[in-house]
């Protein structure tokens, strides 16, 4: 196989690898958050049971829903039933898949391409990519450690629940801080998301399902179950909601570089998530029939000020005397962009190896590589504010070939 064959089927490959993956995460990651939102919802739409033979089975809330045609009458039990049935369904593999489809999206999209998408000289000169690698994967890590250690000595008493609310949002407003200011504006968001959809799944692994296990083994053998078990799964189940809304901000971010490359991006993630956070909060007190406005209003007023603060300015035209010329423009496409956008493997399906792509495409270049400043990724290529300049008044004249 000759190096040109290489060199064209690989990022073939490598494409599909990363559509498919990204499938396979956005369906299991759907069926992980449905479920989720669908027991925290009926969690706190239960009401108390009147039934006597209810009551005397030990059940503690029950609902009737209508839903496709037919009628549904889920029941929550005080403890358990008398009777534990031999077949249970178990909520994990919605999690587990979540992650594992998550990680090898990031090791196929950003590990592999670390020198692009990790590696930002602008940002911090990382001696080589492996060591961007490392870090980032320190992250995954050591914000699960950081987030478990909070739990377990603070999620206890009284106040248990704030304090540890106010310890890890104080650690994500740190480790948002510090991840914009070693990688990519686009690697830093995703990193901050995968590393609380990280403790998310590591929530279900270590403590949910295992606590679970647990009380399910002791009933089984007519014994009390530890009554922490309950309360701890519950308590990481929690988290988990409020975890949701800012998790997928930060994951879909890296499709809009106005976030993740603004002026101290750190703030634009740590306000983003905070407006999710509350927003989150807002409907699950409206599910226990709390209708508390001021969460939903002061979500969204971020959401606004954020967007506001982000507005683009308008582009200045380059002053000259001389209108620029294609050919200008052709080069400095040909420099800066062809390393991602020549090929059928292009990135996103945009050429720009032919004068009629560059053409047709000369709003999206104009908006990504002036507007935006979004490309050249990381500015890899090196382009310059001229050139940047050069490409506004060739569009601005009406693109012409």
């Amino acid at each position: 196989m000759t190096n040109d064959l290489i060199n064209t089927i690989l990022p073939y490959a490598m494409n599909w690898a990363d559509l498919l993956l990204r499938w396979l995460h956005v369906i299991v990651a759907i069926a992980w958050i449905g479920s989720s939102f669908y027991f925290v919802w009926l969690d706190n739409s239960l009401e108390p049971p009147k039934a006597a033979d209810l009551k005397a089975k030990g059940v503690d809330g029950e609902l009737w829903a209508v839903h496709g045609g037919g009628f549904y009458n889920p029941q929550k039990y005080m403890v358990a039933p008398r009777n534990l049935p031999q077949h249970l369904h178990w909520f994990y593999w919605e999690s587990y898949t979540t992650w594992l489809s998550g990680f090898a999206l990031l090791c196929v999209l950003y590990f592999y391409h670390a020198g692009i998408f990790i590696v930002d000289p602008r940002v911090y000169a990382w001696s080589s990519p492996g060591l961007a690698v490392a870090a980032m994967l320190g992250f995954l890590v050591v914000g699960w450690l950081v987030y478990d250690g909070i739990c377990r000595v603070f999620g206890q008493g009284k106040n248990g629940d704030r304090t540890v609310g106010i310890l890890v949002a104080v650690y994500v407003v740190l480790a948002a801080w510090l991840a914009c200011h070693l990688f990519a504006g686009r690697a830093a968001f995703l990193i901050i998301g995968a590393m609380l959809g990280s403790s998310m799944s590591a929530n279900v692994f270590f403590w949910i399902i295992p606590g679970q296990r647990r009380v399910v083994a002791a009933m089984r053998a007519g014994q009390t179950p530890d009554p922490m078990d309950g309360k701890r799964g519950k308590q990481r189940s929690v988290h988990n909601t409020y975890f949701t809304l800012p998790v997928l901000f930060a994951m879909l971010s890296n499709h809009y570089s106005f976030v993740y490359d603004a002026p101290n991006n750190w703030l634009v993630l740590v306000l983003m998530m905070l407006a999710g956070a509350l927003i989150r909060q807002f409907f699950v007190l409206k599910h226990k029939g709390v209708w508390k406005w001021q969460y939903w209003l002061v979500g969204v007023a971020i959401i606004l000020g954020v967007a506001i603060a982000l507005a683009p300015k308008p582009q200045p035209v380059l002053a000259s005397a001389e209108p620029v010329r294609f050919a200008t423009v052709q080069h400095i496409v040909q420099q800066r962009c062809l390393l991602c956008h020549a090929g059928p493997a292009a990135q996103k399906g945009v050429r720009l190896d032919a004068p009629q792509d560059i053409v047709s495409h000369a709003q999206a270049i104009y908006q990504q590589v002036v507007v935006l400043k979004a490309m050249p990724l990381n500015n890899a290529t090196q382009i310059t504010e001229l050139e940047r300049a050069e490409v506004a008044s060739w569009v601005k004249a009406g693109a012409k070939p």
